[in-house]
C-alpha cells in the first residue's frame, strides 16, 4: 500500500498567531481520511496548505509530501501541474470553481481535452456518461447561473474528478444536496478509493460514517479527537465530538405547532416552467402570518424559484400568488443559498452593515447582541467576505437580514454550510427570533427531518 500524502506538523498562521495548530497524518492508496469539524475550524485551510494554494496573508509550516516528494521542493508551477492530473480538488464553493461564461458541459469537456487529451466521439460519450451518473442528463448546455446550488455542486464534482487524479481532496462535497444526492456522492467517493485515495473535509457525520477509514475531529484549529471511523463516530471520547454527533435533527425537540389562522399569502394552481422543463404545477398553499413554513424537495425541483415567486422576483407560468396585505418596502427579504456570490468581496463586512444602516434603524448594541446569538466574533466585521469561512458568511447574512426588521424572511438552505451544532443552533435561533419579532419565516431545506421538527407547515415540491 503506497502513501500518496504524508503531512507532518502542518500548521497555518496569520501575522498575529496560528489559525491551525500542528497536525500530522497519512493518506494511503485505497483509503479515506475524513477531517470533521465545525465551521471555521481550519479544515479548508489545511486543504489549501496541502496543495500550496493559501492566500498571501497566510503562511504554513511543517512538511507536506505528495507522491513521495516534498511540496517545498516544488516550484509553484510544479505544484499547479499536479492539479487535475494527480490531485483532484473539489472546492467548497462551486460557484467559484465554475466559469460563469461557459456551459456546464463545456467545462467538463475542457478537463478531458486539456488533462486527458481526449477528443471526438470519445469526448462526447464521456461527457454524456458523466452527467448521467449525477442525474444531470440534458443540463450540459446550461450556464452555472441556470443551475440550482445542488446542481452546481454536482457539476463541480464532475469537473474535479474527470481528470482522473489519484488523490481526491473534497471540501464539503455534500453541501447543499438532498439526501439521495448525498448518498450518491458518498458512493462515488468510496469508488474513488479503488483508483487512489480521498481526503474529505466535511461537517457531514453521515458521510464520514459511510467512507470509513480514519477520522480527525477539529475544533478552533485544534485536533480534539482522532481514530478509526467506527470508533470515533459510534463511541466518541471528547465532549465536542459527542455534541457534534448528537446534534442530528432526529434528536431535536418537537416544536409546538402554531394555531395562527390569519392568512398572509395564498397560492392557487401555481405552475412554473423554465427552459422547457416543468419545475412544479398545480401547487396550492396558504401561509399564515407569523408562522414558520418549510419548503422541501429534491435539488433542482424549484424550491428557490418558488421563493422568488413569493418575493415577486419571478412571474409564474400559470396560477396566482396573492398577499392579503401589501408589505412595506424592504420588509420581504431573502437569505440566498450562496452568500459568497450574494455579498460584495471588495469591502469589509462592516461596510456592508453600514450600507443598510442608511435605510434601517439599528444601533451597535443590536449588532453585538445578534453577533453573540449567532456565535460570531465582532472582529469578523473587519474582514472581507473572502477572508471568512462559508459558514461564518452564512451567519453574517442572517445578521444583516435580522437588522433590517423583516415581515417576511425566506431562508434558502440557511444551514447548508454549517456544522451540525451550529446548524441546529442557527435554525432554532431563526425560529426563536421569528416568534420574538413577529415575522413570517420560510425555511427552504433538503432536510425533511429538521423541517418536521420546527415548522407549522411543510410545502412539498
Amino acid at each position: 500500500m503506497s502513501c500518496l500524502l504524508e503531512v507532518k506538523d502542518l500548521s497555518v498562521s496569520v501575522e498575529n498567531g496560528r489559525l491551525v495548530e500542528p497536525v500530522s497524518f497519512e493518506v494511503n492508496s485505497g483509503e479515506a481520511l475524513v477531517i470533521l469539524g465545525e465551521t471555521g475550524s481550519g479544515k479548508s485551510l489545511l486543504a489549501n496548505a496541502i496543495i500550496g494554494n493559501l492566500p498571501d496573508t497566510l503562511t504554513s509550516s511543517g512538511q507536506v509530501r505528495l507522491f513521495d516528494r516534498c511540496q517545498s521542493e516544488r516550484t509553484q508551477e510544479e505544484r499547479e501541474s499536479l492539479w487535475g492530473r494527480d490531485i483532484s480538488v473539489l472546492p467548497q464553493e462551486p460557484w467559484f470553481a465554475l466559469s460563469p461564461l461557459m456551459a456546464a458541459g463545456e467545462q467538463v469537456k475542457e478537463v478531458d481535452q486539456l488533462v486527458n487529451g481526449i477528443s471526438g466521439n470519445t469526448l462526447l460519450n464521456r461527457l454524456k456518461e458523466a452527467f448521467q451518473k449525477v442525474n444531470l442528463s440534458g443540463d450540459e448546455s446550461k450556464l452555472p447561473s441556470q443551475l440550482s446550488g445542488g446542481m452546481a455542486q454536482r457539476v463541480a464534482y464532475i469537473s474535479a474528478t474527470q481528470g482522473g487524479g489519484k488523490l481526491l481532496i473534497a471540501d464539503e462535497p455534500t453541501k447543499g444536496l438532498d439526501a439521495s444526492r448525498q448518498k450518491q456522492i458518498g458512493e462515488q467517493l468510496n469508488a474513488h478509493k479503488s483508483k487512489g485515495a480521498v481526503l474529505v473535509i466535511t461537517h457531514d457525520v453521515e458521510l464520514a460514517e459511510s467512507l470509513g477509514g480514519e477520522v480527525i475531529v477539529m475544533r478552533k484549529g485544534v485536533v480534539v479527537e482522532r481514530g478509526k471511523s467506527e470508533e470515533v463516530l459510534k463511541a466518541p471520547k471528547s465532549d465536542y465530538a459527542k455534541a457534534l454527533i448528537s446534534a442530528h435533527p432526529k434528536n431535536w425537540q418537537q416544536r409546538q405547532v402554531s394555531s395562527k389562522l390569519e392568512t398572509m399569502i395564498k397560492a392557487s394552481e401555481l405552475k412554473m416552467v423554465r427552459n422547457g422543463k416543468t419545475l412544479f404545477e398545480d401547487l396550492e398553499f396558504a401561509i399564515s402570518k407569523n408562522s414558520v413554513i418549510g419548503i422541501s424537495g429534491d435539488s433542482g425541483k424549484g424550491k428557490s424559484t418558488l421563493a422568488d415567486i413569493v418575493l415577486g422576483l419571478v412571474t409564474p407560468t400559470a396560477g396566482s400568488l396573492k398577499f392579503q396585505e401589501k408589505l412595506a418596502k424592504g420588509k420581504a427579504l431573502k437569505l440566498y443559498q450562496d452568500p459568497p456570490s450574494a455579498l460584495s468581496r471588495a469591502v469589509p463586512l462592516q461596510t456592508l452593515l453600514d450600507d443598510i444602516r442608511k435605510v434601517c434603524q439599528f444601533d451597535d448594541g443590536q449588532v453585538r447582541r445578534y453577533l453573540k446569538r449567532l456565535n460570531l466574533d465582532e472582529s469578523l466585521l473587519g474582514r472581507k467576505s473572502t477572508q471568512v469561512s462559508g459558514g461564518e458568511l452564512q451567519r453574517f447574512a442572517i445578521l444583516r437580514a435580522l437588522l433590517m426588521g423583516p415581515s417576511l424572511l425566506i431562508a434558502d438552505e440557511p444551514t447548508s454550510r454549517l456544522d451540525p451544532i451550529t446548524a441546529a443552533n442557527t435554525l432554532k435561533l431563526l425560529v426563536e427570533l421569528s416568534e420574538e419579532q413577529g415575522f413570517t419565516l420560510l425555511l427552504i431545506s433538503h432536510d425533511k427531518v429538521a423541517l418536521s421538527k420546527l415548522c407549522d407547515q411543510v410545502i412539498q415540491i
